[in-house]
């Protein structure tokens, strides 16, 4: 394997980490709930909090990993992440895991953005998609397997132990990725300050890089691409356990292991990604991607019993339309990659949190029916609006 072939699978073992971090105390509340004597909506603070912190932190790790480096930079977020999830096994009290959720959280948000944008940095343009829908592998496993590990370690020997092995991989991938940094050839294994595309890189502060990005007309077409796709996909999405269990009678459990094939979906997309972008084109993906998650959000609509297929065209569809943005948005500020990519990952963030609340407020005044009706509604008019200013951007033809 070449230099960057191990620095991209390294990246994307430290971006399963940070997925799974994320999705790790999902099953595991009740668990928490017992040891710390707590209702389990007491001990949600554990993943509200990383959420939080994961958030936030976007706005200084763009324009520190664009200024010192950032495979260099992910790898010493990996190291500090692997710390944190120790802080998480040996809390004492739930306030201290909560904390220590939170300093996890901010730590690990660096991990996935500056990931892409090193891609961004390392491969040409024509080749990029496919590549970021490899590295993708990481984050979808990550989150699937993330509340696999939860739970099944919760259950048998401790919630505990789950930070414990995610402390693990957080340190093997940050010390691998800091060995191949190392190793000294930083036009593969760190795309950092020295490269032709950070002219600008030296920019008087992140303010200033975010403007750099902020100034350019498609970034802020695609931040706002990616904020409205975050609110209608996630808001409708965090809702598709609990209707599935009220409208069908399926047990909660099964319900969550059903929208676990949304990342089944999203496999078939990276499994395919190369074919399926030369036979489509960037807008044909995205109109596609579109039209794929409006099909799954009326299956849920009108058939919940087809919920597992539902997911899969979801997840299909999600990662063909939201792999086109983010191929987009390596290019939207070359000078500052980082910082453009980290905007797009908080942009996507804050569209996700408006989104369930939005959609909270509609399941309870209307229920689930018309929420997946407007979700359906609205990604496919977000693929249909995409593919058109593509076609109009670079003449990408819909065949």
């Amino acid at each position: 394997m070449t230099r960057a072939g191990d620095t991209l699978f390294w990246l994307a073992a430290a971006s399963f980490a940070s997925m799974a971090s994320m999705r790790i105390c999902d099953p595991m509340l009740p668990a928490l709930a017992g040891d710390f004597g707590v209702a389990a909506a007491g001990a949600s603070g554990v993943v509200t909090l990383y959420a939080i912190g994961y958030g936030i932190s976007q706005l200084a790790h763009g324009p520190l990993g664009d200024r010192i480096g950032k495979a260099r930079y992910i790898a010493g977020a990996a190291l500090a992440a692997a710390l944190a999830s120790l802080l998480c096994a040996l809390a004492p009290g739930l306030a201290a895991l909560e904390l220590a959720r939170l300093l996890t959280g901010a730590i690990a948000a660096a991990i996935i953005p500056l990931s892409m944008a090193w891609v961004g940095d390392t491969v040409p343009y024509g080749q990029r998609q496919a590549s970021l829908a490899k590295f993708l592998n990481g984050t979808i496993l990550g989150a699937i397997l993330g509340q696999a590990m939860g739970g099944l370690l919760a259950d048998t020997v401790g919630w505990r132990a789950a930070f414990v092995l995610l402390a693990a991989i957080f340190a093997v991938s940050g010390w691998k990725l800091r060995a191949v940094v190392r190793a000294g050839d930083a036009a593969q294994a760190d795309a950092a300050p020295g490269s032709a595309a950070q002219a600008h890189a030296h920019a008087p502060g992140a303010l200033a890089r975010y403007g750099i990005v902020l100034r350019s007309g498609w970034a802020r077409v695609i931040l706002a691409l990616v904020a409205v796709e975050g609110l209608l996909a996630f808001g409708a999405l965090a809702f598709v356990p609990t209707s599935l269990h009220e409208r069908t009678g399926m047990p909660v459990w099964l319900a969550g292991a059903t929208v676990a094939a949304f990342g089944i979906g999203g496999l078939a997309y990276t499994a395919n990604a190369a074919r399926l972008l030369a036979r489509l084109g960037e807008a044909g993906l995205a109109l596609s991607g579109g039209a794929l998650m409006a099909s799954g959000f009326a299956l849920l609509a009108a058939a919940p019993r087809t919920g597992a297929v539902a997911c899969i065209l979801l997840g299909l569809g999600y990662h063909m339309l939201h792999n086109t943005l983010q191929t987009h948005a390596t290019q939207m500020a070359p000078t500052v990659r980082g910082t453009g990519v980290a905007l797009f990952a908080m942009c996507l963030f804050i569209g996700q949190s408006a989104g369930v609340t939005l959609a909270a407020e509609l399941v309870l005044g209307a229920g689930f029916v018309p929420v997946f009706a407007a979700a359906g509604a609205g990604v496919l008019a977000t693929g249909a609006a995409f593919a058109l200013l593509l076609q109009r951007r670079v003449g990408a033809k819909i065949e």
